[in-house]
């Protein structure tokens, strides 16, 4: 089974998701392809908590995977496909990373660049398919209308970074799967990831020191080897008994994302800190407080270092 992971929440994300899916499917065949949203009927389904459901439906297919596709772009990373991400590359699915952002990012003007905000996703995924360059110019038509040259050279821009990435995931795909880190966790760890959205709140590291347990937290984001750094963020978060993230900001912070799925795909102890949630709300689903990816994988919501405290003690 292969995987399309994509925002879903316009329609221009979903068209660009079933048309990768349709060239995957040539393939592939069609009943080898699982597109959300598409594959789970989301605008009809009917269920008593159906944002839960959604989630149930997702996550059924992530430990059957082949291979997935995620499509990633700009700055603001969509927070359930980082969550899928992570979750596929915990069980040693091979991920392969489609964009068309011609931006690569760093923390400072001169320091090395990333793919994405975050230099744990290209650390866990197996390749990104970057396109970052419109179609070639025609040749010069007095007559031609700009705007819908214009369209067709982002669409021939689109249409080479799903051939690439269908090709790359099918090459992917054919070798070796990764063997999932089946070590168990360390008894009585923690591993925290801070949002870079906000400061860390100390009383998040000191609840968790007051508790008796072992913590870690993450460091890539301040260290001068930031691949490394990356890598070793990521050993240490699956190696944890427990994950905490903080995942404050407009959505869970990429990083975050990953390591809540790779949590979950490996059974570990959740809790994300949030303490200001922006609810969303779409027909027939119930009030979530965070993608439903992250708020169904997690299950433990602390909005304060008392819920953190208390959460930790039971």
């Amino acid at each position: 089974m292969f995987y399309i992971a994509h925002r879903l929440f316009a329609a221009h994300d979903r068209a660009l998701a079933a048309h990768l899916a349709h060239h995957l499917a040539a393939k592939t065949g069609a009943d080898a392809v699982f597109l959300p949203f598409c594959d789970t009927g989301e605008e009809t389904l009917q269920a008593p908590v159906k944002g839960l459901r959604l989630f149930e439906l997702d996550r059924r297919r992530l430990p059957t995977l082949t291979g997935m596709i995620a499509i990633l772009h700009g700055p603001s990373l969509d927070d359930g496909v980082c969550m899928e991400i992570g979750y596929a590359a915990a069980l040693g699915v091979p991920v392969i990373v489609m964009t068309t952002d011609f931006q690569t990012y760093s923390h400072h003007p001169n320091s090395p660049r990333w793919e994405f905000t975050d230099p744990l996703i290209e650390t866990i995924t197996r390749r990104v398919v970057r396109v970052p360059r419109l179609g070639t110019l025609p040749p010069a038509d007095d007559t031609a209308d700009r705007f819908a040259t214009f369209a067709s050279r982002n669409h021939h821009q689109t249409d080479e970074a799903v051939a690439r990435s269908v090709d790359a995931l099918l090459d992917a795909a054919t070798g070796d799967r990764a063997v999932p880190n089946t070590a168990p966790a360390r008894a009585g760890s923690v591993f925290f990831e801070p949002s870079p959205y906000t400061p860390v709140p100390e009383q998040v590291a000191e609840a968790v020191r007051t508790a008796g347990y072992d913590l870690r937290a993450a460091r890539r984001f301040a260290a001068a080897g930031t691949a490394a750094a990356a890598r070793t963020d990521w050993d240490e978060a699956r190696h944890a008994e427990t994950l905490i993230a903080d995942v404050s900001g407009p959505e869970a912070p990429p990083g975050a994302a990953a390591l809540i799925g790779a949590a979950a795909a490996q059974g570990r102890r959740i809790g994300v800190y949030l303490p200001h949630p922006v609810f969303t709300h779409a027909p027939g689903r119930e009030p979530n407080w965070r993608n439903l990816m992250i708020q169904y994988a997690a299950g433990h919501h602390l909005s304060t270092p008392d819920d953190l405290t208390s959460w930790l003690h039971r």
